[in-house]
């Protein structure tokens, strides 16, 4: 995918020369690539460090994952408005779903050499059905994203803004992804793999968010209600609230709890009002150049890293320091190694072409 696909946008009822790169994508980009890094990260040190401070460094890697739902729909909304491009949904499809089978066998076969390695049963059938069928990798966002693309399509080829305008449908999705989180605890609900992070009742709120965003923008500010829940003090609010309930140790960390709902709502508020035309610095640039490789990757890398722990049992700091040097080098050097051919990136994860 293109730089001019991800980061600019073109009037939406004409062929007006692009405008300006929309520099808040890059940093929501730069930082939704490190959160999805860093919560892996803080997973694999929470295995052997349990305790309250590692806990509260996750809370704000909870965002990664809906960022990147979130950027799609709204860089689709901005580009392409009321005129999706034929093509539109194979491209995309075929943009994510090849990575996904191709990642899902990498990790799939590893874990059954692993199994093997320490003496019991591959169990490789199970494993690619696992991977593969029930999304039970941390891959399963490559079918969120594809179901998203699809409701796009169907928002903007049927015309569905005049029955569901984003601005309601917000507070009505928000509901509707929260009281599905909600019941899902309730019930206890644990079908295969990831199935039930891939419903996407979960994410809904998302696709009205980036809607609604996209609609307004540049003028976020200039709308009563987005101004004001786009005020820095309610984020901070929230994450006053989330660390007081951290310390009893009340809250369960992942992007999938019904809290993560008003905080991602907030968070991307704040982050587009107030990184509206700051522009990104080379390091975040290049960081969006390698972060499709980076988030499908880098669980190769720490499971590098943890064997070689089994044999020298690594203290905290260089387990950790190794965690983040090997995870993203190694992300960084396959995706760039992969990149040299095009059935590579396709396999691997598209570079981004950054200027």
């Amino acid at each position: 995918m293109s730089d001019s696909e991800t980061s600019r946008f073109v009037h939406p009822l004409s062929r007006q020369v692009p405008m300006k790169p929309i520099e808040e994508i890059y940093w929501l980009r730069f930082y939704g690539c490190l959160a999805v890094f860093s919560f892996h990260l803080l997973d694999r040190l929470n295995q052997h460090h349990d305790n309250v401070y590692l806990d509260l460094l996750r809370i704000p890697t909870v965002v990664g994952t809906p960022t990147f739902i979130f950027m799609s729909t709204f860089l689709f909304s901005m580009r392409y408005a009321s005129r999706i491009p034929d093509g539109f949904l194979s491209r995309r499809i075929v943009y994510v779903l090849v990575p996904y089978v191709a990642y899902g066998l990498i990790y799939s076969v590893g874990n059954s050499v692993g199994r093997k390695m320490e003496g019991g049963d591959s169990q490789l059938v199970n494993n690619l059905v696992e991977y593969l069928l029930f999304a039970g990798w941390h891959g399963y966002f490559l079918l969120i994203a594809v179901q998203f693309y699809f409701l796009y399509w169907l928002f903007v080829r049927f015309e569905l803004e005049r029955a569901l305008p984003p601005g309601p449908w917000l507070i009505v999705g928000s509901l509707i992804s929260a009281g599905y989180w909600c019941l899902g605890y309730w019930l206890a609900w644990e079908p295969p793999g990831y199935l039930s992070w891939i419903v996407p009742l979960g994410w809904i709120y998302v696709f009205f968010l980036a809607l609604l965003l996209a609609r307004h923008y540049p003028r976020l500010g200039q709308v009563k209600a987005l101004r004001t829940l786009s005020h820095p003090g309610w984020l901070g609010a929230c994450l006053v609230l989330l660390v007081v309930l951290t310390l009893p140790d009340w809250l369960e960390y992942s992007s999938k709890e019904p809290w993560v709902v008003p905080l991602f709502v907030i968070y991307i508020l704040v982050m587009m009002r107030y990184l509206h035309g700051r522009p990104a610095t080379p390091w975040v640039k290049k960081v969006n150049e390698y972060s499709f490789g980076i988030y499908l990757a880098h669980p190769l890398f720490f499971s590098l890293v943890d064997v070689a722990n089994g044999w020298w049992d690594l203290g905290p700091l260089p387990y950790t320091l190794l965690m983040i040097l090997i995870g993203l080098a190694g992300s960084v050097g396959l995706n760039m190694a992969a990149n040299r051919f095009e059935l590579g990136g396709l396999l691997f994860g598209k570079r981004l072409v950054i200027h």
